[in-house]
């Protein structure tokens, strides 16, 4: 019995109405896109996390000092490839440890060439990334020990050399040098550095030693980085430090002497990220509610007018023998429809 005559009370009022909902829309759009925005920030930070690889660290050889000027970090050349076989080797809680060599150069085939990111890796490099083929295959152990002349390369290196072509079975020439493409990365995207990680070309740690960055560094085993994955469930923080003792006991340093590497664990720099992006979110949301709320008060106000101008109604009712309640249900039901459509 309510329900018809708040619809037609409203009907009556139609531009009030209006307004009134006006409030409540505003505020609910308000919600919906603070949340929104929250949420994307969130998504972002979960896909940098994915890009870069779960659970992982990166080993860098330390700075040079030469008269009181340091250099930056991987001046000292530290790092060897022996390293990332005794953390694998010697830490339970490391699933993969990387060697890289990285570098640069310029990537040609046929009459199109650009300029892309070399890196020297081996299998392991794929696993503590995450990443995987779209198609082709991995290196062999043959390519491996043998520097073999072969290479896998990321989706922009495809797309500006080969267009919507195959590039799987392509002769590239990088720096000069002749690789025959035998896999393609899936996409990665952009980094938390908004580097693009599709733009590279890796081939085998013993072919970008010898043939591409120089033989002197193959010969002493020098690495430019080294990535480390530890297992699922691992204290991160404590795998970090087993890395770090493990690294200052294989360089021998002494107690007060400064680590001759870098150590950077990024799963915690991206989890802060995620972090605060989920304070945000929750700011945003508290702040739009602020809108929420006015709208509600708005209606309230409404309600208000309108029992001031139908009091000639309301007597009229309670004397044919409405009930108190029953008035009170009738602007309650106003008050929720409008709600309710807003």
């Amino acid at each position: 019995m309510n329900l018809p005559i708040a619809l037609q009370a409203l009907k009556v009022n139609k531009l009030r109405s209006a307004l009134t909902m006006l409030g409540i829309i505003i505020g609910v759009a308000a919600v919906i896109i603070m949340i929104a925005v929250g949420s994307g920030a969130q998504a972002r930070v979960k896909e940098q996390i994915a890009g870069l690889g779960s659970n992982l660290m990166i080993l860098w050889p330390g700075s040079v000092t030469t008269a009181g000027v340091r250099g930056g970090t991987g001046t000292a050349q530290t790092l060897v490839e022996d390293d990332a076989w005794a953390v694998m080797r010697e830490i339970p809680e490391i699933q993969v440890a990387a060697p890289t060599h990285r570098g640069s150069g310029q990537i040609v085939w046929g009459n199109t060439n650009w300029l892309a990111a070399i890196v020297g890796a081996t299998p392991e490099y794929f696993e503590a990334r995450d990443w995987n083929l779209v198609s082709g295959r991995m290196f062999e152990m043959g390519e491996l020990s043998s520097a073999g002349k072969v290479a896998i390369i990321g989706q922009t290196v495809a797309r500006e050399l080969f267009g919507e072509s195959d590039p799987v079975d392509q002769i590239i020439r990088v720096r000069g040098v002749p690789f025959t493409v035998i896999g393609l990365l899936e996409k990665k995207g952009q980094s938390m550095m908004g580097q693009d990680q599709d733009d590279i070309v890796i081939m085998p740690l013993s072919t970008a030693r010898n043939k591409i960055f120089g033989a002197l560094q193959g010969r002493i085993g020098r690495v430019s980085s080294i990535f480390i994955k530890a297992h699922d469930g691992v204290d991160m923080t404590v795998a970090e430090e087993r890395v770090r003792d493990l690294l200052r006991q294989r360089h021998r340093l002494g107690p007060n002497t400064p680590d001759d590497f870098s150590l950077r664990n990024l799963t915690e720099i991206l989890q802060a990220q995620e972090a605060a992006s989920k304070v945000m979110s929750i700011l945003l949301a508290a702040v739009a509610s602020v809108s929420l709320l006015v709208g509600g008060i708005g209606i309230m106000n409404i309600m208000l007018v309108s029992v001031t101008e139908r009091t000639r109604e309301i007597g009229l009712r309670l004397a044919v023998g409405a009930r108190g309640k029953d008035i009170l249900s009738q602007f309650l039901v106003e008050a929720i429809t409008l709600s309710t459509i807003g």
